[in-house]
């Protein structure tokens, strides 16, 4: 073996590890927000754990993906540790998926049709597909199916330079020996191991193994503890993706660990004693792709069998590593962390979630106020100015996240759906503004012992019960993405507009009739630019609901459109100005 054939060695492993790594993120593209919605369905129920575990992991074709995508959402606090133990014993088979996909690179025949199946016949029409839709095609989707094909042809032609490259090993005295030398149970573990930590990814060392085993050397004594090790390595990712985290969060990795070095344990004991006392004659004959991708199935299996009975045992021990102490520093509600940017459709998830329950607090915060001008009370007041800098912690983090979120490699949908939250999330923070604003009003009326008129208190009457319906309207247009309702908006603030027009006009003629002091005037006033800007970012935000489906932010031109042309928010504008008129 010369010195070109180690750099096709490792220039054959690059092309896989980037194959790999540009086909697992076309897949999680395409599943978008399908992998947040089904992660939410978890249950207690520990085989609909697993089943979710392989699944996600089959789908998106990387197991370390899904492992810090735990460590995440369990720091967030979505999961709890009992949850993510079936993800997690789901993830180990669903990794077997990648296996028996380079057993293909191993197939030799003579009948065309299975000559097909062979990377150097397919995996070229694949590439070219692949870059046709990338460049050819304006819509995401077709654009990740080609990444998609092209990280597949990348991959298999990766797999193929390395086994054209270790063919001449199998000459080589000295590479017989290391080989024997792995048919230790011990030194095949640690092999497998180191292998799989170094470059953080069981399918790429799962895959230099059959590439290994294309030369004929490898026998099944040597590959088997090769393979349990295997498992082992891959919960380094686990270990470093765990650093920096909340107790419950760690203690995804303490379980991954112990799954993996619990089941290769048992597993290679009976394997060596069943070994030492019917001595198989398949120990010393060659495996090939195909028998790895069998055993590593089979380990994944065995291991997930006998340990998924034991799930709550699993959990006691995390918590017996990790005990549970006081967490002097707190966790803020909603916390969104950084490691799951890793898989960005989940984190945008995330974050929309966080954003709801910012318009949430919001909504709920200026119905608090509104009850103040009835009957003031300070503890409410308190509440409402912690729910104020409440919206501000989350504008700030959801701001900050979103920034490097955006710059991640996203589908157009995710894309979009980024722009709506950049768009919304001031006007939510801002409606917290106001409602601070109102209730210096309302603290005003209530230590002066100022009281409004009867007709000024019937008019404000009117149009807070207008405010209060549009704040619905909102919530429920942005936390559903219903156009319908959204489309309900902004005739309703252009009624608003109208009623609060009109009550300054009202206002004017009672002072000019000295039926109000100027300083309740000035209070009034005061209340009622707030709810008229509490309308304006009601518009903003439906607005943005809407044109998310436009896949345009333009907000200007699509006001200006609708009031002059659309009929349905004629309709809508009259409807309302039926309803609250003073």
């Amino acid at each position: 073996m010369d010195v070109f054939a180690l750099i096709t060695l490792v220039g054959g492993l690059a092309f896989f590890l980037y194959g790999m790594n540009v086909l697992s993120s076309g897949l999680e593209r395409m599943a978008g927000g399908k992998l947040e919605s089904a992660l939410k369905k978890i249950t207690s129920n520990r085989f609909k754990c697993l089943l979710l575990g392989a699944g996600i992991t089959a789908a998106i074709q990387s197991s370390s993906a899904v492992t810090v995508m735990l460590v995440g959402l369990v720091n967030c606090g979505i999961m709890n540790i009992g949850q993510s133990i079936g993800v997690v014993m789901g993830s180990n088979i669903g990794t077997t998926m990648t296996a028996w996909i380079l057993t293909l690179v191993g197939i030799e025949s003579d009948n065309p049709l299975i000559s097909l199946l062979k990377p150097e016949n397919f995996s070229l029409i694949f590439a070219f597909v692949g870059i046709l839709l990338i460049m050819g095609s304006k819509k995401a989707k077709r654009k990740d199916i080609g990444h998609i094909l092209i990280g597949f042809a990348v991959l298999m032609y990766g797999m193929k330079l390395m086994s054209g490259a270790v063919k001449p090993l199998a000459e080589l005295p000295a590479f017989t020996r290391l080989l024997t030398a792995f048919q230790s149970p011990i030194l095949g573990v640690l092999a497998g191991l180191f292998i799989t930590a170094v470059i953080q990814s069981s399918s790429a060392s799962v895959g230099i193994l059959q590439a290994l085993a294309l030369t004929g050397s490898v026998s099944y004594g040597a590959a088997i503890p090769i393979i349990m090790g295997q498992n082992i390595g891959t919960c380094v990712t686990a270990l470093l993706s765990s650093i920096g985290v909340s107790k419950n969060a760690k203690k995804v990795a303490v379980v991954h660990v112990a799954f993996n070095v619990i089941g290769t344990t048992v597993c290679l004991s009976l394997y060596c004693l069943a070994n030492g006392i019917f001595h198989f004659a398949f120990t010393n004959q060659p495996i090939d792709a195909v028998g790895i991708a069998a055993v590593h199935t089979a380990f994944n299996l065995l291991t997930t069998a006998m340990l998924v009975p034991f799930t709550k045992q699993l959990e006691r021990f995390a918590n017996f590593v990790l005990p549970e102490t006081a967490d002097p520093s707190g966790t803020s509600a909603g916390l969104l962390d950084k490691r799951l940017l890793s898989t960005p459709s989940v984190a945008i998830s995330e974050c929309n979630n966080l954003a709801i329950e910012m318009l949430k607090i919001a909504n709920e915060t200026l119905r608090s106020t509104f009850s103040l001008f009835q009957n003031y009370d300070p503890k409410k007041a308190q509440a409402i100015l912690k729910n104020e800098s409440a919206l501000d912690r989350y504008e700030d983090e959801l701001g900050t996240y979103l920034v490097p979120l955006s710059a991640q490699s996203l589908s157009e949908a995710d894309s979009l759906k980024i722009s709506q939250m950049l768009h919304t999330i001031g006007d939510f923070e801002r409606l917290g503004d106001h409602a601070v604003n109102m209730l210096h009003a309302a603290q005003e009326l209530y230590e002066k012992r100022l009281v409004f008129s009867s007709a000024a208190k019937k008019e404000l009457s009117v149009l807070l019960e207008a405010i209060q319906e549009i704040l619905s309207l909102t919530q429920k247009a942005y936390q559903l993405g219903d156009l319908t309702i959204a489309m309900q908006v902004e005739p309703l603030e252009q009624t608003i507009d109208q009623l609060v027009t009109r009550i300054k006009s009202r206002h004017i003629k009672r002072l000019q009739a000295g039926e109000c002091s100027i300083e309740l005037g000035f209070v009034l006033s005061d209340v009622l630019t707030n709810l008229e800007r509490v309308s304006d970012h009601c518009s903003n935000i439906a607005v943005a609901v809407i044109e998310l489906s436009h896949s345009s932010f333009d907000t200007h031109k699509y006001l200006d459109g609708i009031r002059s042309e659309s009929e349905q928010y004629k309709d809508a504008y009259n409807q309302f100005s039926v309803k609250y008129t003073l």
